[in-house]
């Protein structure tokens, strides 16, 4: 793999030399880049498509002509074939996990990485520079060189290098969304830029116009990069090991907050589903790698040390189980590819048949010696089982040498019988059989089951149909959610000559700079100043000149002459005022005005043609649709309180037109990639 720090000949502020982390050069052909370039050709096929499918039943819905809606009919077919054949290449991509791993990984089960969701060019500089000019009566031209920064860094942000640097940009970008969000998105006007991201398992495109969306998907991309970075991590290695599961935990705890924190972004791979089945993903396999690192030393064959890893491996298993669990739950079932759910399976049924074989092993190699501890044994023994073949006690199989060696290979049986299985489930996925070191680490401890029980079976014993009892799953060393620190770091705000945020933001209002002419009487100006940056007036003589030229009590000063003050503290100003003559200084004032805002205008989300989901109400839904008697009869609300009543809300929601809500069209039906508005609604209660 090849990252790449490009130069870019602007500044960058917040670092030590004049280059932005560009991460990955798009142009590179390495097979991770290779990946991302698809993934950004499929989501602009898909979209073509859905909108060709939109098109063509609005069609259907405005014409009467049976020919025509017959000719419309059978495109909506073929639309439909070509979506679900995309849908089948984004699948794939999101199975080609092979591409992520270390290059010299030959002796460990692959991990699984989650791709870096795609985004489209965001072109700042025509709005920041009409709302600078509007909202802080400044040239908007004279910021050319931080807008200039700004989309670098955003550019810079769709291809992270897959390392430290790279994860550190992204936080960068994350920590200026906030001030960007002060500093120009006002909650009583939009901008009209407008933020584009694709679901990374769908493909289907969502756009904002405010930063709810930016600032979810950031995040998103920071745990999906942090994936990246552990997959690639050398597992043969204790630091390898270490550094894998330190990355896989702190995905989970970037996954975890942005599953609190925003709680109805209008995109299904971030819903609340969808990420918790991520998060508990992401914890398996951060503890197969603590399993890992416990058995790289090398697996003692010793009686407490084989019970101990099988109890470990029963850990992994188990985890693995709760994952294949929620990914077979309605709704993600039908998103999650075939990839991971199989993986999972196979992941389970592996380390559970290593359980069975560790405490075969610890029974049939070892047998209670007179210098043996048996209490310690006995202790030791219960604690593996939940429950005993009835009529039996640890005791008891520890001290009678047949019945051992009967429970031993009734958990070899168990152990053969769970790594066929693994087989047979690794055979069913296509994607999976691509994967040929998982199937020769599949055999190898099939074989070396099969091995054991035939170097402890008889010829002259009847066949024991003896069930194994189940293993308790524990572990010394539990995955846990890790925050890292890095997901906010100090920046220095790149607008930032606009004035201190406290005064200077979107969402206050003030008066135009003003100019007043400082003519001092007998040394006295008429006023005082108070305050932090910047400063304001205080006490204001009403007799005195400058009062008489306009100035109010309670105005910020913003400029002395030629010299800017919004960064300036009471005593540099009065510095500044202290050797004025007699013909006096202009000094800038603004005032500021009610911050009560009007009726602010309405954020909207697109999606394209994606059926309603738990946070997206489509204003294409028409409302005789509803049933009338669910209607409650309430007072007709003013247009103003209306809009006084939705101001804090984030985002509407604007969807495609679709000519069916109910799903009832016969092009609606076959794929299910999509599926009807009804079937969301009937599981809104998963979200």
């Amino acid at each position: 793999m090849t990252d790449t720090i490009l130069p870019n000949g602007i500044k960058d502020s917040g670092g030590d030399n004049n280059h932005f982390k560009k991460g990955c050069n798009p142009f590179a052909q390495t097979g991770r880049s290779k990946l991302q370039n698809k993934r950004a050709s499929l989501n602009q096929q898909i979209i073509k498509q859905m909108r060709m499918r939109a098109g063509a039943e609005n069609l259907l819905k405005a014409t009467s002509n049976n020919k025509v809606r017959e000719m419309v009919v059978l495109e909506l077919s073929y639309v439909n074939s070509n979506l679900q054949l995309l849908m089948e290449q984004l699948e794939g991509l999101n199975s080609s996990v092979e591409v992520y791993q270390n290059a010299q990984e030959t002796a460990n089960i692959p991990l699984i990485p989650l791709g870096l969701k795609e985004t489209k060019e965001v072109d700042f500089s025509v709005a920041f520079k009409d709302f600078i000019l509007e909202h802080y009566s400044e040239d908007g031209n004279s910021f050319d060189d931080e807008i200039a920064d700004l989309m670098d860094l955003r550019q810079a942000c769709r291809t992270p290098s897959r390392s430290e640097a790279g994860m550190e940009m992204l936080a960068k970008y994350f920590s200026h969304l906030p001030l960007l969000e002060s500093r120009f998105f006002s909650p009583t006007r939009q901008t009209g830029i407008f933020f584009t991201w694709y679901d990374s398992f769908t493909g289907v495109p969502v756009c904002q116009q405010n930063l709810s969306l930016e600032k979810a998907s950031i995040l998103f991309n920071m745990a999906a990069l942090y994936t990246q970075i552990g997959t690639r991590s050398d597992r043969q290695t204790i630091a390898g090991l270490e550094e894998a599961i330190s990355c896989f935990q702190k995905a989970a705890g970037i996954l975890n907050h942005l599953k609190e924190t925003f709680t109805h972004t209008p995109s299904y791979d971030m819903s609340p589903a969808m990420l918790s089945m991520l998060i508990r993903m992401m914890l398996a396999q951060s503890q197969e790698c603590l399993f890992e690192k416990t058995a790289l030393p090398g697996i003692r064959n010793h009686f407490y040390s084989l019970l101990k890893m099988a109890q470990e491996a029963a850990k992994v298993s188990e985890t693995y189980d709760h994952v294949h669990q929620s990914m077979i739950q309605t709704p993600i079932k039908d998103n999650v590819p075939l990839f991971w759910s199989t993986m999972s399976q196979v992941k389970t049924n592996h380390y559970r048949s290593l359980a069975h074989y560790f405490v075969a092993t610890a029974l049939l190699d070892h047998q209670l010696s007179p210098s043996d501890d048996e209490d310690q044994q006995e202790k030791t023994l219960s604690q593996v089982y939940d429950r005993l073949p009835e009529g039996r006690s640890p005791l008891d199989i520890l001290k009678k040498r047949e019945e051992r060696r009967r429970i031993g290979k009734a958990h070899l049986r168990r152990a053969i019988l769970g790594h066929e299985e693994a087989l047979r489930i690794y055979g069913l996925c296509r994607h999976l059989r691509k994967l040929e070191v998982l199937q020769d680490i599949l055999q190898a401890s099939l074989q070396r089951s099969l091995n054991k029980f035939t170097d402890n079976d008889n010829e002259d014993e009847f066949t024991d149909y003896m069930e194994a009892p189940d293993i308790i799953s524990k572990t010394e060393h539990k995955a846990e959610l890790e925050v890292p620190a890095s997901t906010k770091v100090k920046v220095n705000d790149f607008f930032q000559r606009l004035g201190p945020l406290s005064v200077f933001s979107a969402k206050q209002r003030w008066t135009a700079p003003r100019t007043i002419r400082l003519r001092p009487d007998d040394g006295d100006l008429g006023f005082t100043l108070k305050g932090e940056p910047p400063v304001q007036v205080v006490s204001l003589d009403p007799l005195c000149p400058a009062a008489a030229d306009g100035l109010k009590e309670g105005d910020y000063i913003v400029a002395v002459g030629d010299a800017d003050c919004k960064w300036l503290g009471v005593s540099e100003v009065m510095r500044l005022l202290k050797d004025v003559e007699e013909e006096g200084v202009n000094i800038q004032v603004v005032s500021m005005m009610d911050s009560n805002p009007p009726m602010p205008a309405k954020s909207a989300t697109f999606c394209g043609n994606l059926p309603k989901t738990y946070s997206m109400i489509c204003l294409a839904f028409d409302d005789d649709d509803k049933n009338p008697k669910s209607r409650k009869v309430t007072k007709k609300s003013s247009f103003l309180s209306w809009g006084l009543k939705n101001r804090l809300k984030s985002a509407s929601t604007l969807s495609l037109p679709t000519a069916d809500h109910s799903g009832t069209l016969p092009w609606n039906k076959p794929c299910p990639t999509f599926p009807s508005s009804s079937s969301y609604n009937n599981d809104s209660g998963l979200y």
